[in-house]
């Protein structure tokens, strides 16, 4: 999981989404009422897809586990527990069927204290403050209450294929940027470009946002990838200031 920015609707779109809402609100606010709204809204549902597509990790990967494709657009706030949240653009994010059908549902765990959400929104905050990715195991750790319940909702862990897939990209995420330094201090520069498109496109995008992000403890950096490739990473966030940002 890596956060994410959220772009602004249109106008028009925004105008829409808020009619339906005060419809809903008109009908007296229900699950089926939102759910029903939701079910025949296929124009709005069309071009959030669209926006949500953009603004997903990778090549549209869901913006849970990061793995498979986002298909679905979830509800972060379940419909069935605040229905005036159904056409609210901040609580949408893209999502593959098996996050949103098979791990979340409508789970919403909150603080029996505080009332505060358990779930990390990549749109809102940063990912990296409540779970760490350990890439040689490709297994995460929760640093709050709402890593945990993040790990637990989505299967971070108990799913086998996302550890292993994790694992499986930290390899390949070496390889690609030791191939982008090989193919530069040659002057291939196509083939450069096309190392650099893999990295942006690839599946469990969190993965290389955790090497990027070695480079800031560099003993720890040297300790994982190797000081070689440590200075590559040095390199790549120099001389392409997007992955500076990651």
């Amino acid at each position: 999981m890596i956060p994410l920015r959220r772009p602004p609707l249109t106008p028009s779109l925004t105008a829409d989404l808020a009619r339906r809402t005060a419809a809903i609100r008109a009908a007296g606010p229900s699950t089926a009422a939102g759910r029903a709204a939701w079910r025949t809204a296929r124009q709005p549902k069309a071009q959030l897809r669209l926006m949500l597509r953009r603004m997903a990790p990778g090549l549209e990967r869901c913006m849970y586990c990061g793995d498979n494709l986002g298909t679905d657009i979830d509800h972060f706030e379940p419909i069935a527990r605040d229905p005036l949240r159904t056409f609210d653009w901040q609580n949408h994010l893209l999502a593959c069927a098996h996050c949103n059908s098979n791990q979340k549902r409508d789970r919403f765990p909150c603080d029996p204290a505080t009332g505060e959400h358990l779930l990390v929104d990549p749109s809102r905050e940063d990912p990296a403050d409540h779970l760490v990715l350990y890439l040689e195991s490709g297994a995460y750790d929760p640093l709050t209450a709402k890593g945990e319940a993040t790990i637990d909702v989505f299967g971070l862990n108990s799913r086998a294929e996302l550890v292993r897939g994790r694992r499986m990209m930290f390899t390949v995420v070496k390889s690609l940027l030791g191939a982008w330094h090989t193919a530069g201090a040659a002057g291939r520069t196509r083939e450069q470009h096309e190392f650099l498109d893999a990295l942006r496109l690839l599946h469990h995008a969190d993965v290389l946002r955790t090497v990027l992000a070695l480079r800031r403890t560099p003993p720890l950096a040297d300790a994982v990838l190797g000081r070689s490739l440590a200075a590559v990473v040095q390199e790549l966030v120099t001389t392409e200031p997007e992955f500076d940002r990651r």
